[in-house]
Order: C-alpha cells, then structure tokens, then sequence
C-alpha cells in the first residue's frame, strides 16, 4: 500500500562521465510503500509498480559500480534490507535507504551501491515507454546519452502514487520552466 511519503528532490550536474538529466529532478519518496507486517514485501512493491504502469520488472541489488540508463526513466523500490546507494556520479549524493523507500531515476541519472546489507532485494522497474540500455560512463556513451536524454517521453504515471501522484507534477514543472516539450 503507497502512503504519502517524504519527497527529497535532487538536481544532480553533468561530471563529464555521467550525464544525469539536466531537467527532471531525481525523486525519493521516503517510507512510500508500507511493508510492516508482509511476508512477501517484494510482492507488495511490485503490485505498486504494475497498478500503476511500471513494466520490465526485476528483482535483485545495486550493480557496485556507477552506470546509467540514457533512453528509459527507472524506479527502485527497496523491498527488503538497507543500501548506502550514490546517485549523480561522482559529484552527486550519497543515500542510505531503506525497506519501504523507493527512487526515481529520470534518464541519464548515475547510480552505484556503495554498500549493501546481506538480504537486500531492490525492485525496479521502468515506464512503458522508452528503450533499456546500460550505460557506463565512457566518452562516446556520455555523447549519444546528451543526446537521447531530451528525448525519453515522461512516464504516464507516478510508480507509487498514480496519475495524480507527484512525480508527474514535479517533472512537468521542470520540463516547463526550461522550455522542454512534453511528449
């Protein structure tokens, strides 16, 4: 079950290795998905992510090195255990999360595990639109990444929240107050 959550936003620069996305904001919502008292919690994150429209599920960790996605937004929801994750690359933020927490990652945006506790399960997910890849930081990746970040359309819905969540509303501000269309 999604609860309203804290919303921590983060703007994260292009370090010359990993893009990140100049224009929608990466989103956590802390405690976004009650899990007390479930035997299954990977199941509970994943229903929240498939009523809400969020496909390409997996189960697993945090790859221990930076990467990013250039052509797909992602959501991870951590459904068990803590993870000291950084986002933005080099330069960006370190973040201890927890059971319940969920991030969403627009495209371009770098993430690493830093630290993992042993019974860690992240679930992630991705809009329905757009294109998986992996990206890891080399030159003519950051080329071709600057390039196809602009164009990843915005997801139709919030993962946790729905289509009145506030991830919509956050990311079409930004795409406006920078003059970016809205596909």
């Amino acid at each position: 079950m999604a609860s309203r959550s804290t919303l921590e936003t983060f703007l994260f620069e292009d370090d010359g290795s990993i893009p990140n996305n100049p224009v929608l904001a990466f989103v956590v919502f802390r405690e976004a998905i009650d899990l007390k008292g479930s035997a299954t919690p990977e199941a509970v994150i994943e229903q929240t992510f498939d009523r809400n429209g969020w496909v390409g599920r997996w189960r697993n960790g945090i790859y221990p090195y930076v990467h990013y996605h250039s052509r797909i937004h992602e959501v991870l929801g951590i459904a068990r255990g803590r993870a000291k994750i950084r986002f933005g690359g080099e330069n960006g933020a370190d973040l201890d999360l927890q059971a319940g927490d969920v991030t969403v990652l627009p495209a371009g945006t770098g993430h690493q595990g830093l630290w993992v506790s042993p019974d860690l399960v992240v679930i992630g997910a991705y809009p329905p639109t757009g294109t998986y890849d992996l990206c890891r930081g080399s030159r003519a990746e950051h080329a071709k990444a600057l390039a196809a970040i602009p164009d990843v359309p915005l997801p139709p819905t919030d993962p946790v929240h729905g289509k009145n969540g506030p991830l919509l509303a956050l990311w079409i501000a930004n795409s406006k107050s920078v003059g970016t269309a809205i596909v």
